[in-house]
């Protein structure tokens, strides 16, 4: 029970950070953040071991931040 209400205080942490990061290194670290926090809330609240969600979480958080990030400030100088 305590890791279920854990992880549900997780998530509103997790959502205030998920529109931080200028640059696609940003947004990966950040997404792959909330990815982990969300996958953790998944598994438990599923009552599955916890490590596997998390890193499939992060893994495909850091992905889709990285994949979404701005072309135009994507920090690097090729002007």
């Amino acid at each position: 029970m305590h890791t279920k209400f854990a992880s549900i205080l997780l998530i509103p942490l997790a959502l205030s950070v998920s529109a931080c990061g200028d640059t696609w290194g940003e947004r990966a670290v950040t997404g792959g953040g909330i990815g982990a926090g969300a996958g953790l809330a998944v598994g438990a609240i599923a009552g599955w071991p916890l490590v596997a969600p998390a890193l499939v979480g992060a893994a495909l958080g850091a992905g889709i931040g990285a994949a979404t990030a701005d072309k135009d400030k994507s920090g690097s100088s090729s002007k």
